[in-house]
């Protein structure tokens, strides 16, 4: 087969980059290490450097982070159940996706990080882990990995692809051999016409690409039985309950003026706030702490107090459980530009969902949350804190939001169904 001499000469380049930015990824991985202590962790696997033989090949599934690992959990799920005789390899990026993986299927998947995009370090993964078949979730585009999956044979689909306008633009200096990196992939599985589109703006071509929908539209609400019986022994009923979920740095003082501005008018208001990362847990306890606030935590007191007024969710995995606690959901990394976080966990849990407006992450489930009468999208923390209020005084209004969104959730399933048969003929053979 004639090699692409324009692919090679961008291929050269980019990794000759890259190869000389890896001392500075030491420097990265130190600096996280001392807001994140897990950085300071496995760094041979950033590297692929592993101890021992790969043994038998895998089916490879990469979920950057605790999102798309919450949106892939289904289709491994019922993939592990059909298929028990598949080896998984699961790779993260962050360790809060890390942590999520173990959480969900212990050591029954092999885990590793993925290693950085250079061409010795992708080698080694393959080439140890051998996989027969790679899944790649909504936007992770690593070049130098998609050409060594074609080099071995690797077929590889970008299941629930997204691709929002802002990141099309971010692609504009890679373009040419981003473009090129896709048109060797067996297929893009949108998650909406846009997504599609922008893809095939990218450079895929327009026969690799299908629209399938959003597989975090299947998603399952856990048991949270036990959650909320324990709850309700703890916090009186009919206390108004809000949930500030997935926050970001930026966002924090925005959440203890919005809950400042609710005990004025509620005072016996209770605020539970999660954080979206670990290293944030402790300042979100100060924060709140420092406006003389009674505060409770997960990890401490275990359960809200009777005059507890924050309680925060310093653990991880537990957040759908406690969506079903409170009456109203302000999901974070929405009022800076962040681009938002899953919106449809507070909607398939029974709690009515308020969001800032930097949604681009989340562009098609905002747009039909909104347009369902299931969402409400605020301009910045003082219209988010006008809103909750709003809801907390209108229980028919609250009932009407939750159950458009119950419906909107139940309506939009299908996408796991085509992605199962979307890549059946892929598996590898059953033994």
């Amino acid at each position: 087969m004639r090699k692409d001499p324009v692919e090679l000469l961008l291929r050269g380049l980019y990794s000759a980059v890259l190869y000389l930015l890896l001392p500075i990824t030491v420097y990265h991985l130190v600096w996280r290490g001392f807001r994140v202590r897990e950085y300071f962790k496995r760094w041979d696997e950033r590297y692929a450097s592993y101890p021992e033989s790969g043994g038998q090949p895998r089916v490879w599934l990469h979920a950057v982070s605790v999102g798309e690992v919450n949106a892939a959990a289904p289709l491994v799920n019922v993939l592990r159940q059909q298929r028990p005789d598949i080896r998984w390899i699961i790779t993260t990026i962050t360790p809060t996706g890390s942590q999520r993986v173990r959480a969900l299927w212990g050591e029954a998947v092999d885990h590793v990080y993925l290693p950085y995009d250079v061409p010795g370090s992708v080698g080694r993964f393959l080439d140890h882990f051998r996989p027969s078949l790679a899944l790649i979730l909504e936007t992770e585009l690593w070049p130098n990995m998609l050409f060594g999956c074609r080099e071995r044979g690797i077929p590889v689909y970008i299941l629930n692809a997204r691709l929002s306008a802002r990141s099309l633009k971010g692609y504009r200096l890679l373009r040419p051999l981003v473009g090129r990196a896709l048109r060797t992939v067996t297929c893009v599985a949108a998650q909406s016409q846009d997504d599609a589109a922008r893809f095939i703006e990218l450079g895929a071509h327009p026969a690799q690409v299908r629209t399938l929908g959003n597989l975090k539209f299947d998603i399952h609400p856990p048991d949270t039985s036990a959650v909320l019986e324990a709850f309700a022994r703890h916090v009186v009923p009919g206390r108004p309950v809000w949930i500030a979920a997935s926050t970001h740095e930026g966002e924090e003082q925005a959440v203890v003026d919005i809950h400042a501005q609710l005990l004025a008018r509620h005072p016996e208001a209770l605020l539970l706030w999660a954080p979206r990362h670990p290293e944030r847990f402790a300042r979100a306890e100060a924060l709140a702490r420092e406006q003389g606030w009674r505060v409770a935590t997960r990890s401490g007191q275990q359960w809200p107090q009777a005059d507890t007024q924050v309680f925060v969710i310093d653990t991880l995995g537990e957040l759908m459980a406690f969506y079903a606690c409170a009456q109203v959901a302000f999901v974070g990394g929405s009022l800076q530009a962040i681009g938002g976080h899953n919106l449809l966990e507070p909607a398939a849990m029974g709690t009515a969902a308020v969001t800032g407006p930097h949604l681009h992450n989340f562009a098609e489930i905002s747009r039909r949350m909104q347009e369902a009468g299931a969402l409400r999208i605020c301009d910045d923390a003082g219209a988010v804190s006008a809103a909750i209020q709003q809801l907390f005084d209108d229980a028919a209004g609250r009932e009407r939001m939750i159950e458009a969104g119950r419906a909107l959730v139940e309506n939009g399933r299908g996408a796991l169904a085509q992605t199962l048969a979307l890549i059946a003929p892929e598996l590898p053979a059953q033994v």
